[in-house]
């Protein structure tokens, strides 16, 4: 019996370990599929997936997005240590699948003033989010786990480079996937009168 949605949201984990069994690439892409019918504004469907195949790519991408991390946590006299490396490093290069979700402004409306030319963009990451949220669902129906990972925006031009996306295109997420190989516990989530609000800001329901 097909589990409901609101089972799917609920019981759906974020995964970061996998088992070594392979993967069919028709089901990723079935998930893909399905990620590409969220809602998004104006239709747009701004957004743009790279799914990566290729383990030497996989490895270059990987070893580079920890160099920048550590880079970038050395300015702030933070040292990484060398375990957190390698565990980062073989988070990605590891992964079955490792793909990199953009978003571009094609299909959003053009305007002349700054104003607005931001909340277009804003309009086309809020659409990425409601993809990769209905690709995270997707893959916890098809038996697949899925982490998602903020890393790529930290590093956009590293990415842009090895992967020669366009500048009209924005690296802005990875999502790893496989087979889980963990059960991560029920994370604790706040009650719904912890987040909502009545008529006005701080008004309990």
């Amino acid at each position: 019996m097909p589990m409901s949605i609101i089972d799917a949201i609920k019981k759906r984990r974020s995964i970061r370990k996998y088992s070594p069994r392979q993967v069919p690439d028709k089901v990723v892409l079935e998930c893909l599929a399905a990620a590409g019918w969220a809602p998004s504004a104006h239709n747009s469907q701004p957004w743009r997936f790279i799914i990566m195949f290729d383990l030497a790519l996989k490895r270059e991408l990987a070893s580079a997005l920890v160099e920048s991390w550590a880079s970038d946590l050395a300015k702030d006299g933070l040292p990484l240590r060398e375990q957190d490396k390698k565990e980062r490093f073989e988070r990605y290069a590891e992964a079955p699948f490792l793909i990199l979700a953009c978003f571009t402004m094609e299909g959003l409306r053009k305007f002349s003033d700054p104003a607005r030319r931001s909340f277009e963009r804003d309009l086309a990451l809020q659409s990425l989010g409601a993809s990769l949220q209905t690709l995270l669902l997707a893959t916890h129906e098809a038996g697949l786990g899925a982490c998602w990972f903020c890393a790529p925006g930290f590093c956009k031009q590293t990415v842009r480079k090895i992967l020669n996306i366009p500048d009209e295109v924005e690296p802005e997420a990875f999502i790893i996937m496989g087979y889980p190989d963990e059960k991560p516990p029920v994370p604790n989530k706040k009650s719904v009168d912890q987040y909502c609000f009545k008529n006005k800001w701080g008004e309990k329901l």
